[in-house]
């Protein structure tokens, strides 16, 4: 019997993808699942949509998913964003689309909808947001890819930013995503090979508002539809290889008009307060698995307990050397996993942080420490901690100590 092939036979592919449409559109309609993890579906349209308002409402049957029970199992898909598809390019669309139920309410997993409507509450702080994503390749069985198959790589130091056969591996998956990132228009803003071996980071952003998520979910999607190609697994485990090897984080940076504005840092340092106040909060939000990364080793923070610092890696939230000197800027929350949904982060943010007393009179606050606060009907805390994650990975088995 034929060996069943994982890699995609891209010169077969070629010739029906060459192929006209006669005038018909693909638009593939992507969402995020119960597991944290994204998928998607075809439908063909007979004329090309303008903005995603152009596209009509669509479903599927949530109880394949673990998003609904088999006997109400219709959830609704609707279009949010649209971009142009890197895969079969021409009028072919990509649309990210939200969860809906029957009843009229947000699918339990849908952390979107809260989070957009603080996120257009709050519009006039101007909140900007660059999420770093870090992932790890593993081959078809499910270790990390071009790492010994009864062993370990030599130890961590040569491969942060790597170059060279033994430093770097699947480069060719990097640089596919990352133009196909650009060809969509998601806001990439660079990419690099992290400290373990097979583990990268890309960047998105900066974006205002829900875009962040929009697009950071979008280039999830794109990269694990990359990996197929390659014959390569996509995992966004926090601590995928246990032992003295990196983890894998999302860190978040976040400013907003106040903090950039001259004397920004002292907004910032208000921030700090904020956020301290609410840490236990935000580390229920901030990914699944996030203990095994946050020991205090490997350029993590203590789990338990929330520290910044200027220009350190080991605290909860760093503040940039630059920004300090300057006395504006943005801060880096160094805590969220790798796994972490974006909507959650950024939602979260938004609640938590202060406006300080600088700018008070302007914003005509009462309250010297006053949260942006939650918003009526929405609670990202409560909405996050309602449901579980439904683990649908492959596990990482390792063999050896």
């Amino acid at each position: 019997m034929a060996e069943i092939p994982t890699i995609s036979n891209t010169a077969t592919l070629q010739k029906y993808l060459a192929l006209p449409q006669k005038g018909s559109v693909i638009a593939e309609y992507i969402w995020v699942d119960a597991s944290g993890g994204v998928r998607s579906k075809c439908k063909t349209l007979k004329q090309k949509p303008e903005s995603f308002k152009d596209l009509s409402e669509w479903n599927f049957d949530g109880s394949s998913t673990d998003q609904a029970p088999g006997d109400n199992s219709d959830v609704y898909l609707r279009p949010v964003a649209m971009y142009p598809d890197p895969f079969r390019l021409g009028d072919n669309v990509l649309v990210l689309a939200e969860c809906w139920m029957s009843d009229g309410k947000p699918n339990s997993y849908n952390f979107r909808h809260d989070a957009e409507v603080l996120m257009d509450k709050y519009a006039e702080h101007e909140f900007w947001f660059g999420l770093e994503q870090e992932y790890t390749l593993l081959d078809a069985l499910g270790w990390p890819y071009g790492w010994p198959k009864n062993g370990f790589p030599a130890p961590q130091g040569p491969y942060y930013c790597g170059v060279g056969t033994g430093k770097v591996f699947c480069r060719d998956i990097v640089e596919a995503h990352y133009k196909a990132c650009l060809y969509s228009g998601i806001n990439i803003s660079g990419t690099n090979a992290e400290v373990m071996p097979a583990q990268w980071e890309y960047q998105i952003g900066p974006c205002t508002g829900i875009e962040l998520g929009d697009h950071m979910w979008m280039s999830r999607f794109m990269l694990h539809r990359v990996a197929e190609d390659f014959g390569a697994k996509v995992t966004f485990a926090p601590k995928p290889i246990p032992g003295n090897w990196n983890g894998a984080g999302l860190h978040s940076n976040v400013s907003t008009k106040e903090t950039r504005a001259e004397g920004g840092m002292k907004a910032i340092e208000r921030h700090m307060e904020s956020l301290s106040k609410r840490h236990k909060e935000h580390m229920a939000v901030y990914g699944e698995g996030n203990e095994a990364r946050m020991t205090g080793a490997h350029e993590t923070a203590s789990y338990d307990k929330f520290t910044w610092g200027i220009a350190n890696r080991g605290a909860s939230v760093r503040v940039n050397r630059q920004c300090a000197d300057e006395g504006k800027g943005y801060f880096e929350d160094r805590r969220p996993a790798s796994n972490a949904d974006p909507y959650q982060i950024t939602g979260m943010i938004v609640e938590t942080v202060g406006i300080p007393a600088l700018f008070m009179s302007e914003y005509r606050y009462t309250n010297v420490h006053q949260l942006c606060g939650k918003v009526e009907g929405t609670d990202v805390l409560k909405k996050s901690t309602a449901v579980s994650a439904v683990e649908q990975d492959m596990p990482v088995v390792v063999s050896k100590p």
